[in-house]
C-alpha cells in the first residue's frame, strides 16, 4: 500500500448522502499502523462520521499489532488484544455513537490443525464479547499479476492443506464463523468446504473477487460469466453468506484507482452494479451484508461516495431487503446486538 490511498479515501467527503438515516454496520474494515499508511480508530471515525449513519463496524484481521515474542500460532492474539481495546473505547460513548470493532474477526493459521484449539480458546479469553470468527486469507491464481498489492503474500495450498479441515473443526466446534478471502477461481474450493461443515457460517469476503485486472474486455467479460456462474452454485450453501464489497481494489479491472480525478457514486455504481446485483439475486439479502473495506478501498474511491454507490445500486429494494443488506445480515452472523443501544428506527432482528 502506498500513501496515495490515504488520498483516494478522503475523496468526496462533500458529496450530497443518499439515505442519510438508513443504518448500517459495516461489516468489514481494518485499522493498522505501517509505514506505508496509517489506519486507526481516528481515521475510521473521521469516515464513518463524514455522513452515513455507520452504527457499528466488524474488524478484520491483517497480521497487524502480533506480539513479538511467544509461540508463532499465537503472536496474533496481539492484533485481538488492540482490537477489542479499541472496541472498549468505542463502545464507551467518548468517541461518538459508532461502536468500532463491535465484532472481531482475528487471524488463524489452520494449517496448525487441531493445535489451533489453544490459540481459539485464548482468543475467546481475551475478547469475549466481540470475537465471532477467524480468517486467513487464501488467495490463489495461475498469474502472478494480483500479488504486488498484496501486503503479506499467503502461502499456496491453503485450502488444501491436510492441517487446514482438523483446524477449521476446532473453529465450528467453539460456535465462531469463518471469513474467507479467495479469487473467483477458488469458489468452488468454497463450496467443498461448506459441505464439508454444513453448520459452519461461512463468510465470503469481497465477493469472492472477480480477477480480471489488466485483462481486456472479452477477458473480462470471460471471468464475469465463469464468477457469477460459480456465486450461484456457492449460493446454494445456506450456510454461506457474501459480503459485498472490496470493489475498489484493483484485482477487480476497473482502473479507477490508476484515475486521477475523484470518482462519484453514479460512476462507481454503473460498474459495480453487475457484480452487486449477480451477488444479491444468488444468495438473497438475508445473507449478503454491505462491507467498506476500508482503507483498502481507498484505492478507488473516497468512504462517502462508496456507501452512496450502494445505496444507488439497491435504491429500488424493498427497506426490509435495505435492513437486511446494511445492517441486519451482519448483526445475525456477527451477533451484534445492536438492539440494546441503537435509535429506535432500527429494525430488529
Amino acid at each position: 500500500m502506498s500513501s496515495t490511498l490515504t488520498d483516494k479515501r478522503l475523496d468526496g467527503r462533500d458529496e450530497p448522502i443518499l439515505e442519510p438515516d438508513l443504518p448500517i454496520i459495516d461489516s468489514h474494515h481494518h485499522l493498522f499502523d505501517r509505514p506505508a499508511l496509517r489506519y486507526m480508530l481516528d481515521d475510521y471515525l473521521a469516515d464513518a462520521g463524514a455522513g452515513h449513519r455507520i452504527l457499528a463496524s466488524v474488524y478484520v484481521e491483517t497480521l497487524a499489532f502480533a506480539r513479538l515474542g511467544g509461540p508463532p500460532v499465537l503472536r496474533t492474539l496481539g492484533e485481538i488484544e488492540f482490537a477489542n481495546g479499541v472496541g472498549a473505547m468505542a463502545a464507551s460513548g467518548v468517541y461518538g455513537d459508532c461502536h468500532v470493532c463491535a465484532a472481531i474477526v482475528g487471524y488463524a493459521d489452520f494449517r496448525h490443525g487441531d493445535a489451533i484449539g489453544d490459540l481459539l480458546d485464548r482468543a475467546i479469553a481475551i475478547a469475549p464479547e466481540r470475537l465471532r470468527g477467524m480468517r486467513q486469507i487464501s488467495v490463489e491464481h495461475p498469474t502472478e499479476t494480483p500479488f504486488r498489492y498484496l501486503i503479506h503474500r499467503p502461502p499456496t495450498g491453503v485450502l488444501m492443506d491436510r492441517g487446514f479441515r482438523p483446524g477449521v473443526r476446532q473453529l465450528a466446534d467453539r460456535g465462531l464463523s469463518l471469513d474467507v478471502a479467495v479469487f473467483n477461481n477458488q469458489l468452488p474450493d468454497i463450496a467443498a468446504l461448506a459441505d464439508a461443515f454444513p453448520k459452519l457460517a461461512i463468510v465470503l469476503n469481497h465477493l469472492g473477487v472477480a480477477m480480471a485486472m489488466e485483462m481486456g474486455s472479452s477477458e473480462r467479460a470471460s471471468v464475469f460469466a465463469v464468477w457469477g456462474r460459480d456465486m450461484r452454485e456457492l449460493a446454494r450453501r445456506p450456510n454461506v453468506y457474501c459480503k459485498v464489497g472490496g470493489l475498489g481494489m484493483p484485482f477487480w479491472g476497473f482502473g479507477f484507482e490508476s484515475r486521477p480525478d475523484p470518482l462519484g457514486y453514479s460512476e462507481l455504481a454503473a460498474a459495480w452494479r453487475p457484480y452487486v446485483e449477480t451477488a444479491i439475486e444468488a444468495f438473497g439479502p438475508q445473507r449478503c451484508m454491505m462491507e467498506s473495506n476500508f482503507p483498502p478501498d481507498g484505492r478507488s474511491c473516497g468512504f462517502v461516495p462508496l456507501w452512496n454507490a450502494m445505496k444507488h445500486i439497491v435504491r429500488n429494494c424493498t427497506s426490509d431487503d435495505k435492513a437486511a443488506l446494511f445492517h441486519r445480515t451482519a448483526a445475525h452472523v456477527y451477533r451484534i446486538d445492536i438492539s440494546s443501544w441503537s435509535k429506535p428506527n432500527v429494525d430488529p432482528l
